[in-house]
Formats: C-alpha cells, sequence, structure tokens
C-alpha cells in the first residue's frame, strides 16, 4: 500500500511538472511547493510522507500466525 502511494505521488508530480512546465514556466510549478495556499504539489509531499511511513510501518510489524502456537 505503500508503494502504491509512493508510485502515485510520483506519477502526479510529473504530470503537474509536464502541464506547468508546457503552459508556464518551471518557476511557477515550483513555486507551489512553497506556497502558503494548498495545492496538488503539497498533497504529492503528504502522500510521499505517508507512503514512506506505511513501508516503514509494514516492514517492521511482528507477523501473526493464526494457529495457537503465538506467544503473547
Amino acid at each position: 500500500m505503500g508503494i502504491l502511494f509512493i508510485v502515485m505521488a510520483t506519477v502526479i508530480a510529473l504530470r503537474n511538472l509536464y502541464l506547468y512546465s508546457t503552459e508556464l514556466t518551471v518557476g511557477f510549478y515550483l513555486d507551489n511547493y512553497t506556497s502558503y495556499s494548498v495545492t496538488n504539489e503539497k498533497f504529492v509531499i503528504a502522500m510521499l510522507i505517508g507512503g514512506g511511513i506505511l513501508v516503514y510501518w509494514g516492514k517492521f510489524r511482528r507477523n501473526v500466525d493464526t494457529d495457537d502456537k503465538t506467544k503473547w
């Protein structure tokens, strides 16, 4: 699930870069990351952070067996 978040964030960021660079300047695209308004680029950052947390959590969580041999 975390990998999906990271891949989708990358796709959205590249799509926005392509759309902004063809009609506007790259500076406008980069300015959206640092502006105070909520933009699509801010959601890209949130998706990357969320995907990283999910990958980290999935890597280190304990696997729980369904049988009765598990000791708590």
